[in-house]
């Protein structure tokens, strides 16, 4: 492709010297101009971070948006407790139901109707819902769920939300996670307090979870939480938490 530039009626050809150096200067005015519409997009499009933070009273949490019809969401539910448990650091989880599955924002939402009856016991419902993920359809879902209830002897009513209220908290997780700039699940964050350097690393690789979670810990400073020891694990429950 050619370019020409523009002449002004009546005026003498330029010669290629100077038709050179005004391309150049043509060519680096589009360019910076490029570059610079780029470099918004990209700010842009970074996310907004800003809530990649552990809860009040804590220096470092985990921190996950997840889907509970998601596989790899499965997988992961067990290693993200068993580490806060082993680290005695809160475990944070945001519903992030993706459009593709079928029941998981229905799950959502009951998990978060037992969540008003204890934080445990939301916890559990996600980690039952997870282990019996591949049985569930959007039929049974239902039939399951109160299964769960009937074990741990608690009512399920025939209408979960009727206010809407644990509906619009679904939605507001999930458009957290949308200003994060989530784009698949689950996105596992160890977080920290810190003002020196990142607050946030994301777990890419989960096998170096753990590592993550020292170099976190050793950056975040003193008043960080010591790692329960072995015997103490078994004993002494994690904490998890849920925006309100």
């Amino acid at each position: 492709m050619r370019f020409a530039l523009p002449v002004a009626a009546g005026s003498a050809p330029a010669d290629e010297g100077t038709l050179g150096m005004k391309w150049m200067a043509f060519f680096s005015h589009t360019v910076l101009v490029a570059g610079f519409a780029l470099a918004c997009s990209a700010l842009a499009w970074g996310g907004d971070t800003s809530v990649l933070k552990p809860p009040k009273g804590s220096k470092v949490a985990l921190l996950v948006f997840e889907d509970l019809q998601c596989p790899d969401c499965a997988r992961a539910a067990p290693l993200l407790h068993e580490a806060a448990r082993k680290y005695n650091i809160p475990l944070v989880q945001y519903d992030f139901p993706l459009p593709m599955h079928n029941w998981s924002f229905e799950a959502a939402v009951n998990a978060r109707y037992f969540d008003t009856k204890s934080k445990k016991l939301g916890d559990d419902y996600r980690l039952f819902i997870f282990s019996n993920q591949p049985q569930i359809t959007p039929q049974n879902l239902r039939g399951m769920t109160e299964r769960f209830a009937a074990d741990n002897k608690v009512s399920f009513p025939f209408v979960v939300d009727p206010s809407g209220e644990l509906t619009a908290k679904v939605k507001a997780d999930y458009a957290m996670g949308q200003r994060v700039g989530i784009d698949h699940t689950p996105t596992i964050y160890v977080v920290s307090d810190t003002v020196r350097g990142k607050p946030f690393i994301e777990v890419a690789d989960r096998s170096q979870l753990y590592q993550l979670i020292d170099q976190v810990i050793k950056d975040a400073g003193p008043g960080t939480p010591a790692p329960k020891s072995t015997a103490a694990k078994s004993t002494t429950a994690g904490k998890s938490t849920k925006a309100q």
